[in-house]
């Protein structure tokens, strides 16, 4: 399967609704495949017919975040690469933050780590009562830098620290309650929902949508870039350890659950 049938686009309506389709993985993702991505809401973005874009993932999953194949791989002498791997992220959060369309995340299944991330950048979150989110990037021995921006302003510091720091994930009754879930629907409702919620949001005026989005994105914009900085020097001390390589490889290896 090449990187580029890795995400698929389609238009219901003024909607745009791109799949992440890996399901063997979770939907876990590399870099070539966060690019494709980026260029997906990219043309979303510019195409004059779309109104509104939903994101959503084929299987028992929404996104497990990133591929640990490919980070346990990473070598801590190699700065440049290291810090393309945050930058890469970097680019896709801003894609999706710098449209002025509303955006929804149709949940249908697990969201953690990155992809718990991406999740968070929608502007709605649709899912059903399977869900489950949250950030264990830890227990991998990542540390969790820009996943603590991206939950911050939901969650605030005590929720923020605790996620961090336990990497434990929560049901799709707590998600709601916290904010992380915007509706639960039934199961095979949640693309239907979120498609349906985003056609009535592409169908507001879309000059006030789009200033109204980027209000929020300024409020939000000096924390990101800091956020960045913060992630580069915190990844580099944490792979120059080795840590993440041997907890990653342990994982992979079937030694953690």
């Amino acid at each position: 399967m090449s990187e580029q049938s890795l995400i698929r686009s389609e238009r219901r309506g003024p909607v745009a609704v791109i799949t992440l389709n890996r399901p063997e993985k979770l939907n876990a993702w590399t870099a070539p495949m966060r690019e494709s991505l980026i260029e997906a809401v990219r043309a979303a973005d510019a195409d004059p017919e779309v109104g509104a874009i939903v994101f959503t993932g084929t299987g028992r999953a929404f996104c497990a975040g990133q591929d640990l194949n490919e980070t346990a791989s990473v070598d801590p002498s190699d700065q440049a690469a290291a810090e393309e791997w945050i930058d890469s992220f970097d680019r896709l959060f801003r894609t999706v933050r710098d449209t002025g369309k509303p955006t929804i995340a149709a949940v249908n299944g697990v969201v953690a780590g990155s992809g718990f991330q991406f999740a968070l950048l929608a502007d709605l979150r649709i899912g059903h009562s399977g869900v489950r989110m949250g950030q264990p990037e830890v227990l991998s021995g990542i540390p969790s830098i820009t996943g603590i921006w991206a939950m911050w302003s939901v969650l605030g510091r005590a929720k923020t620290t605790e996620f961090a720091l336990t990497g434990e994930l929560v049901e799709a009754t707590e998600a709601v309650r916290l904010g992380l879930l915007t509706t639960l629907v039934e199961p095979e409702q949640v693309l239907e929902a979120a498609v349906d919620r985003a056609a009535k949001l592409a169908a507001l005026p879309a000059g006030a949508v789009s200033l109204t989005k980027g209000r929020i994105r300024e409020l939000e914009e000096d924390s990101l870039a800091d956020a960045v900085r913060a992630a580069k020097r915190v990844h580099g001390e944490a792979y120059a350890s080795g840590e993440p390589q041997r907890e990653m490889a342990a994982f992979i290896g079937g030694q953690r659950r």
